[in-house]
Formats: C-alpha cells, sequence, structure tokens
C-alpha cells in the first residue's frame, strides 16, 4: 500500500510539473496566435514533444547507452530524436495553423531549425542533467548506506566473534581425538573447519573471486548430505567453466542454498532434490536453485528467514539495476532464479 501510494504521488508530481511548464508557455506566447484554441493545441504540442523527448532521454538512452559508456550510440540516437521530433512538430503545427507553406523545408530554415532542433536540443540536455545530478545523488546516497550497513555487521561480527586461533586449535584437537579409521567424520570436521576459515578470513573483503564461494558451497551441501538418506535423496551441482574469474560479493549466495535444505521436502516414495546449476552468459552470473517441498507448505522464508530478507537487501544496494531476482514457488518445488551483471574473466 506504501509503494502503490508513492507511485501514485510520484505520478501526480510530474503531471503537476508539466501542467506548470503548460500554463507557464501558453501565457508568454498565446498573444503570437489568432485565436486562444490554436495557442493551445500549439502550446500542448510544444509541451508533450518536449516532455516525450526527455523521458525518452532519462529512462532509455542514458540508461541504455550513457551508463554503460556507448556514448557514440548514444550520441547519435539523441541527435536523430531532436531532428526527428522537430520534423514531426513543423508538420502539426503547419496543420493546426493550416499553413501549407510551412512544408517548404528551404523557406525561412535558419528560424524553424532555430525554434525547433536547437531549443529542443538544449532544453533536453538540461533534462538529461537533472536526471545525472539525481542519480550521482542518489548512488552517493546508497554507497554511505552500503558503508554503514557494512560497518554495522563487521562490527556485529566482532562482538560474536570468539578468538579464531582457539577455535581452530579447538577443532584440531577434535580431529585428533576421532578414530583414524572413522575416515567420515574427519573429513566432516576438516570441511567444517575450512568453511569457518571462509567466514573468518576470505569473506571480510568486499569482493572475492567466484571459485571460493563455490567451494563453500559445496563443502556445506556436502556436510548437510551427511544428514541425509541417500536413497530417496538426490542433490545435483552444476557449474559451467566459464565462470571463473569472476569476482563477487561474499556469502551471497549461500542463503538460498540454505533455505532449499531447510524447506527440502520428506518424502518416503518419491524422490526429494535439490537442483543447483550455476553458469555465464551474456555478462550475467546466472545462478539457479531448485527444490523440492512439502505441499501447501510456504518455503519463502517468511517464517526464520532472515536470511532471505538480508541477502535482498544487500542485492538492492550492491547491484543496484544490475540484479534480476525470480523466485517461484508451486504445490511441490521451489525455484530461485538469480542474474547478476558482472565483468567477464
Amino acid at each position: 500500500m506504501q509503494t502503490r501510494n508513492f507511485i501514485l504521488k510520484y505520478k501526480l508530481q510530474h503531471v503537476a510539473f508539466w501542467a506548470l511548464v503548460f500554463a507557464l508557455w501558453y501565457y508568454l506566447r498565446y498573444q503570437d496566435y489568432e485565436t486562444s484554441f490554436i495557442a493551445v493545441q500549439i502550446t500542448l504540442l510544444k509541451v508533450l514533444d518536449l516532455a516525450g523527448m526527455i523521458y525518452l532521454t532519462n529512462y532509455f538512452l542514458i540508461p541504455r547507452f550513457l551508463y554503460p559508456k556507448r556514448y557514440a550510440l548514444f550520441l547519435l540516437f539523441f541527435i536523430l530524436m531532436i531532428l526527428g521530433s522537430s520534423v514531426i512538430k513543423v508538420v502539426l503545427t503547419g496543420l493546426i495553423l493550416n499553413q501549407t507553406g510551412i512544408f517548404n523545408v528551404s523557406a525561412d530554415l535558419k528560424t524553424k531549425l532555430y525554434e525547433n532542433a536547437i531549443s529542443d536540443f538544449f532544453l533536453v540536455s538540461a533534462g538529461a542533467a537533472f536526471k545525472l545530478i539525481f542519480d550521482y545523488l542518489k548512488m552517493q546516497q546508497n554507497l554511505a548506506q552500503v558503508g554503514k550497513e557494512k560497518a554495522e555487521t563487521e562490527l556485529n561480527f566482532l562482538k560474536s566473534q570468539i578468538n579464531p586461533h582457539f577455535l581452530f586449535n579447538s577443532l584440531n584437537s577434535v580431529y585428533f581425538l576421532i578414530n583414524k579409521d572413522n575416515i567420515e567424520a574427519r573429513d566432516a570436521l576438516h570441511k567444517f573447519s575450512e568453511m569457518l576459515r571462509y567466514q573468518l578470513y576470505e569473506a571480510n573483503g568486499d569482493k572475492i573471486p567466484v571459485e571460493r564461494e563455490l567451494n563453500y558451497l559445496k563443502d556445506y551441501i556436502e556436510l548437510q548430505q551427511l544428514r541425509k538418506d541417500e536413497k530417496n535423496y538426490s542433490v545435483q551441482f552444476n557449474c559451467s567453466g566459464n565462470v571463473k574469474g569472476l569476482i563477487i560479493e561474499p556469502l551471497l549466495l549461500i542463503p538460498f542454498v540454505e533455505n532449499a535444505f531447510k524447506h527440502l521436502s520428506h518424502h518416503g516414495r518419491a524422490m526429494n532434490f535439490i537442483k543447483l546449476d550455476i553458469g555465464y552468459t551474456d555478462h550475467s552470473l546466472n545462478f539457479r536453485i531448485e527444490n523440492s517441498k512439502e505441499e501447501d507448505v510456504p518455503a519463502n522464508g517468511k517464517s526464520g528467514g532472515i536470511g532471505l530478507v538480508n541477502v535482498k537487501r544487500r542485492l538492492e544496494l550492491l547491484y543496484p539495476g544490475k540484479h534480476r531476482l525470480d523466485i517461484n514457488e508451486s504445490g511441490d518445488t521451489y525455484s530461485v532464479n538469480l542474474k547478476i551483471q558482472l565483468n567477464g574473466n
């Protein structure tokens, strides 16, 4: 409800702004036309034309071409948009004024060019400048928010962290107390130690190679498999080789894997499964995980799903406009599809 009210208020602000522009434009130029009706038509045409070019520039050309640094294409489309709009506006103006001579391009070309293309160029550029300023301020706000949340997370982590040297020494002691013939228990303790080492030492940086994150996921999955009945339980982990060399935020994928195991079904006869696929296509890391679940039991993480809530927030802060998260739930399956735009290897 709050989001809907915000969107409605945002749209009303735009309508109010352009209504003010229309009123001011009409007041300054209505005396140039024979009747008030013609003045209203011409003013409406120019305001709608200007608004259309500004919105097209701010919400399509800038995100699609300027921000990805495709400057030549941006400039080309921008100029074509201005020229095309000017031609259409001249034609429509001629129809409204019933002036056949206005279609003659050679007649008073300099005046037509100035009144349409040149003025539109500066007005639309001014609108684009406001867009760039607002986006810059928003980016700075997001960076400040990320820094604040990161500092709070590190502080909470330090408060709850016990001495890591004592912890690893204790794990080593337990490891040597386990009978050498109990290979499975020793391997499990070793994997747990490696996972803990990753969390304490390697995951503290801003970004890490994706291979380390995937090794962490594999260790977690193998530890979870020790608790399951392999007769009707299947885990598939498919990872394409082209993800090597990618850089990603640490501990970003593990909440989805934890959620899959947490809400995994316990069918006695049917197969219980988790399928995980990771690849890299079209400059995006593609992460998909699907698991079987009990019917009519929600697996969306609302109950105790702090991890999923946090990872959604992290994605919004760390990859704004560069990720897509789709979560789908049917009667007996739950799936997560995540795409993050990353630089290639």
